[in-house]
């Protein structure tokens, strides 16, 4: 039996080192998406394609946003943003749904639609963050 702790303690250090405001602000640019559905503008442009087209503009912009910039850590700062995003739907769903419906629609309204959610999400995370670092490579500013 082995004792060595120091691939744990490497994922939790660089775990600390995720820049936090962008993983909110990144969070929060995404959350246009279901602003659109509940406003109604994905009807009204056209529920197929608007959404299509907003989630390539929001994986974009996560994309660009660190990719271009200092963020240590592009990776799991993506895969972070997309946990993050999935908990703000899951939570988002199940405030405003029973408001906005009156009932419980979403993730919260079916519990086997959690995990894949989160999965979904951090794994479109990661692919951006695969992006990022390539975008970062191209400019020739490394990871």
């Amino acid at each position: 039996m082995s004792t060595d702790l120091s691939p744990p303690l490497a994922l939790a250090r660089r775990l600390r080192r995720v820049n936090r405001p962008m993983v909110a602000a990144l969070t929060a640019t995404a959350l246009i998406r279901p602003l659109f559905s509940v406003t109604g503008l994905s009807d009204a442009l056209g529920r197929p394609v608007t959404a299509l087209v907003l989630t390539a503009v929001i994986a974009l912009t996560w994309i660009l946003a660190v990719g271009l910039t200092r963020v240590p850590e592009p990776l799991l700062t993506l895969v972070a943003v997309g946990v993050a995003y999935a908990l703000a739907v899951l939570i988002g769903s199940a405030v405003l749904s029973p408001l906005l419906d009156g009932e419980l629609r979403g993730p919260a309204a079916k519990p086997y639609a959690i995990v894949p959610l989160f999965v979904v999400n951090a794994l479109w995370g990661a692919f951006c963050g695969v992006c990022a670092m390539g975008v970062r490579r191209l400019r020739g500013t490394g990871r």
